[in-house]
């Protein structure tokens, strides 16, 4: 698979990397470890270079699937994680009862570290994010804290997730951030007006979480669609059977492009995510290796400037209903 540098970094993935989340957590009960160690490896095989996971995934227990299945292959693949909420035994295994309340302390950050390399069984972890911008920390301290454990050797690179343009430059005033990791797909475009702008003044990449909307750019999901508790999708606003039915316009669209590309919808989604900056990499996650196989063919659909300037023309008069998260989980994003 083509490669990408994370922005000005020496940090190269491959063009399309891998999201864990759901292996462990959040869509759904855990999946089977040994089916899903099965799936990485083959992940591996494919050219896929580039796993992304977390200690609130699970918890822990996303860090320690990944840790353990990657072994093999540990020289030949860059992980990245993520520190920032305070977990407890008492933490919903959906993380959906409320969020986690936040930490990112200067010592929190370093005890998190230090559990997460003791979970992927690593000796430095490749790019460590802060999950969720902490209002109650100085993002200088944040960044202070990181650089500190890139000085020790314990990390390489540092990273933000869903942070405002604002605290990017901040951060990197301290310790030059690697990559940002934000929701950014057809149906989520908020980081264009002034994100986007910002990575690429600074030289950060991009690193978008959900490019396919959580499943819905794939078609498969309309307003009959029904998730179980245990499927946090069944707390967001955008999928109501209002929102998934009015949305579905966004759906016609990607079909469009895709008959004449014979590429599916999801792979039209991830190829357009990846003709807009050569330093973007998307995650998208699954837990099936055919879903797997689909979403690395992306990465060979290459959409004309006639095809983008289409998909812009037909996705400005649609207006995507529903917010991404509830409100309580929203007011954590854009910091």
């Amino acid at each position: 698979m083509e490669k990408r540098k994370l922005g000005k970094s020496d940090l190269e993935v491959s063009a399309i990397g891998l999201g864990c989340m759901g292996m462990s957590f959040a869509y759904g009960p855990p999946k089977d470890k040994q089916e899903m160690s099965m799936l990485l490896r083959a992940a591996v095989e494919r050219g896929i270079t580039f796993f992304d996971t977390a200690e609130v995934y699970g918890p822990f227990v996303n860090e320690e699937l990944v840790g353990e299945a990657l072994a093999p292959f540990r020289r030949q693949v860059v992980i990245a994680t993520k520190f920032g909420f305070d977990l407890s035994p008492e933490l919903d295994p959906r993380g959906m009862k409320g969020p986690p309340g936040l930490n990112s302390r200067p010592e929190h950050i370093r005890q998190a570290a230090e559990n997460s390399l003791r979970r992927l069984g690593v000796e430095t972890i490749d790019l460590l994010y802060q999950h969720r911008v902490d209002p109650d920390v100085p993002i200088e301290d944040v960044a202070g804290a990181v650089g500190e454990l890139i000085r020790e050797g314990k990390v390489k690179y540092f990273g933000l997730s869903e942070a405002g343009a604002q605290t990017i430059r901040r951060a990197h005033a301290i310790q030059p951030v690697t990559a940002l990791q934000s929701e950014y797909s057809l149906w989520t475009r908020s980081p264009e007006t002034e994100v986007i702008p910002t990575l690429e003044e600074l030289g950060i990449g991009l690193v978008p979480y959900s490019p396919l909307g959580r499943g819905f750019l794939t078609g498969k999901i309309d307003e009959n669609a029904t998730f179980d508790r245990s499927d946090f999708r069944s707390s967001l606003p955008r999928f109501t059977p209002e929102a998934l039915k009015a949305n579905q316009a966004l759906i016609a669209l990607l079909g469009s492009i895709a008959e004449r590309h014979q590429a599916t919808f999801a792979q039209i989604a991830l190829a357009w995510l990846l003709a807009q900056k050569p330093w973007i990499v998307p995650i998208p996650g699954t837990t099936r290796l055919q879903r797997l196989e689909e979403n690395i063919g992306a990465a060979a659909v290459e959409l004309a400037a006639d095809d983008l300037r289409e998909i812009d023309r037909l996705a400005s008069g649609i207006t995507v209903q529903g917010a991404r998260y509830p409100e309580q989980l929203e007011r954590m994003t854009g910091r």
